[in-house]
């Protein structure tokens, strides 16, 4: 029986607005780099899986500042070469960090408050586990989150991101529940889907670009509301 489910933040309860696929276009224009939004959009899904693999290998926010600054050069430069463009490593970070100059805020998918109430309706303890160096819980206060989860938990709070076995684990000591009763839902196979089942909690792979159909062997949703089916 579930008696607890697990969230990851970024691409599964928020996004960024306008979109993360419409600020890379724009920032690779300035830099002379011209690729179809569409083919960005599903680059994304190759950079965040390395991403993942990255962190799995050796944390990224235990990484020194030049090494983090390496890693995020490395990351665009995935991006852009799964999206069909060769760039130096060097060009790759100076289109990172004027991403990160963009003006952008958070949103929240349009299926998350309806989907948490409904989990919560059923009496079900609900975290909300993401890599992050810093607090959300104002984040989760602006965006009505609050209201539905009885927990936020962070990587700077734990000391390592997913797939890393701590988090997971401080998850289910916060809810009082044991690995076989919790659900973890998220986007990126190496840090949401092997994470969870590292430590015993079953897992919910959010496709909601539906690109991950080769991966077969963990469930796979592709809205937020198909939660429901697994409690």
């Amino acid at each position: 029986m579930i008696r607890a489910a697990f969230f990851d933040l970024y691409n599964t309860l928020v996004r960024f607005e306008p979109p993360r696929h419409e600020l890379q276009a724009r920032a690779c224009a300035e830099f002379g780099i011209h690729i179809e939004t569409e083919a960005i959009r599903r680059s994304y899904w190759v950079a965040d899986d390395f991403m993942s693999r990255e962190n799995a290998r050796f944390s990224i926010q235990q990484r020194s500042e030049e090494e983090r600054r390496q890693f995020w050069a490395e990351y665009e430069a995935t991006l852009l070469r799964a999206a069909g463009a060769e760039v130096s490593t060097e060009l790759a970070g100076q289109v990172f960090t004027r991403i990160r100059h963009m003006d952008r805020r958070l949103v929240l998918f349009d299926d998350v408050l309806p989907t948490l109430g409904a989990v919560k309706s059923r009496g079900l303890v609900l975290g909300l586990l993401s890599n992050l160096d810093q607090s959300v819980e104002e984040l989760c206060r602006e965006l009505a989150l609050d209201r539905y989860l009885d927990f936020c938990l962070v990587s700077l709070e734990v000391g390592v991101e997913k797939p890393h076995p701590p988090i997971f684990l401080t998850a289910l000591e916060r809810a009082g529940v044991d690995a076989s009763e919790a659900l973890h839902v998220g986007d990126q196979y190496h840090s949401d889907v092997v994470g969870a089942r590292g430590v015993g909690i079953s897992p919910l792979l959010l496709d909601r670009e539906n690109v991950l159909g080769h991966i077969n062997d963990c469930p796979r949703i592709t809205s937020l509301a198909e939660v429901l089916d697994y409690i």
